[in-house]
């Protein structure tokens, strides 16, 4: 056997073969070689990204990378022409599809034969059951579809680093699928108390007609008047909830893992993010189709300044039956609503900067909209604060606790 050291000059590998050996990412030379646009931004307003022709689907679709996204997770949008429909695809990584924009319908083909076809329309959620293959249909002749896909393709083509296991691959899942009531709009309800008492309510299905209209339950460990459902999408390792903010109010600042693709459903507002001792926040705004994913330990806070309550859909790896990674166990454990003072990662409404509260009471000035969050803070005092003065390092509450 010849060692490296053996060979002659002529026989030594080339830079280039060298360099593919090192440093290889999967998934990025797929995305790369799909043949549509790649869109990366800390955020995108997915309504208007540049689409271009995806052979693979026979559609139009455009990658929507972030740079929270992580190692994980991913997103691309797919638009289906009016009349049109894609070809039938399937593949070996989980994918939530929000609609963005059309009518249409979706038709499954299951592992025993059987199929199943539900219709949509905008605000929809839906999950394709692993490595089924499914086509999407357009209803509309004028309008043309639009949908928010978010996957966890990266770890799968970068695990396996052979697209014909992940897009060509035999093996089915039939405890996947779910009931045939799974793709009419039903599932099921349940409940579990996580530490500290706190309640998670869950809905298991694999088809949500409507985001924007879909049964909330109360959540206020994550802001007075705050609501909240999880869901089990075809028994996936993805996790996705849907929560909403009131009339004159907002959520309290918190920070998790990368990857979790922020969708605003409806409303109007904006989030901040910013990293323990900034000096500053990062804004995004909030309306339908806009996304974002906060990266990795970057506090974020959402706030609503319309008249009607607000709605964000949230993906991300890590279900609630199938937490997958550590941090994700805390989460559903409830760090994530729970005080950093208390070891969690939650900030409260007293131990924030005042800049967050009178920046979002400037906003509701110029909306018309009456803050309802006078019983939680001070705005008095708040307000009289000189401007010139909230100026600074961000800090955060010291942690008495692990931290989870």
């Amino acid at each position: 056997m010849t060692s490296a050291t053996d060979r002659t000059p002529s026989e030594q590998p080339s830079p280039a073969d060298q360099e593919a050996r090192v440093l290889v990412d999967p998934y990025r030379d797929w995305s790369e070689g799909e043949g549509i646009p790649i869109h990366l931004d800390f955020g995108h307003n997915l309504l208007q990204l540049e689409t271009g022709p995806w052979d693979r689907y026979d559609a139009r679709g455009c990658f929507a990378h972030t740079h929270g996204a992580g190692d994980f997770m991913a997103n691309y949008v797919l638009e289906v022409a009016p009349g049109r429909k894609t070809r039938p695809v399937k593949h070996l990584y989980e994918m939530f599809c929000y609609v963005l924009a059309g009518h249409g319908s979706t038709k499954i083909w299951l592992p025993g034969g059987e199929t199943r076809t539900f219709e949509w329309g905008p605000k929809a959620l839906f999950a394709i059951p692993l490595n089924c293959q499914y086509q999407v249909f357009n209803a509309s002749g004028s309008q043309a579809v639009r949908i928010s896909c978010t996957n966890d393709a990266p770890i799968t083509i970068n695990l396996y680093h052979n697209l014909d296991f992940v897009f060509d691959n035999p093996c089915t899942f039939p405890e996947r699928t779910g009931g045939q009531r799974h793709f009419e709009g039903e599932g099921e309800h349940s409940t579990w108390v996580a530490k500290n008492d706190i309640k998670r309510n869950l809905w298991e299905t694999n088809f949500v007609p409507d985001l924007s209209s879909f049964k909330l339950y109360d959540f206020e460990e994550r802001g007075k008047g705050s609501k909240n459902i999880s869901f089990i999408l075809a028994d996936g390792t993805m996790h996705s909830h849907v929560s909403q903010i009131p009339k004159g109010r907002y959520k309290k600042a918190h920070r998790h893992a990368a990857g979790t693709h922020v969708h605003a459903v409806d409303g109007t507002g904006y989030s901040l993010l910013w990293y323990e001792g900034d000096s500053g926040f990062r804004e995004f705004p909030w309306e339908h189709g806009f996304m974002y994913t906060p990266p990795f330990w970057m506090f974020h806070q959402h706030f609503n300044t319309g008249p009607q309550p607000a709605r964000y859909l949230a993906c991300s790896l890590g279900s609630r039956r199938y937490p997958f990674i550590s941090l994700r166990r805390k989460s559903s454990e409830g760090a994530g609503s729970i005080s950093i003072s208390q070891g969690g990662r939650q900030i409260e409404y007293e131990d924030q900067d005042p800049r967050v509260h009178r920046k979002w009471l400037d906003a509701l000035r110029r909306t018309g909209v009456p803050s309802e969050m006078g019983e939680l803070i001070d705005e008095k005092a708040i307000l009289a604060l000189d401007p010139a003065t909230l100026t600074g390092v961000i800090r955060t509450p010291r942690s008495i606790g692990p931290a989870v």
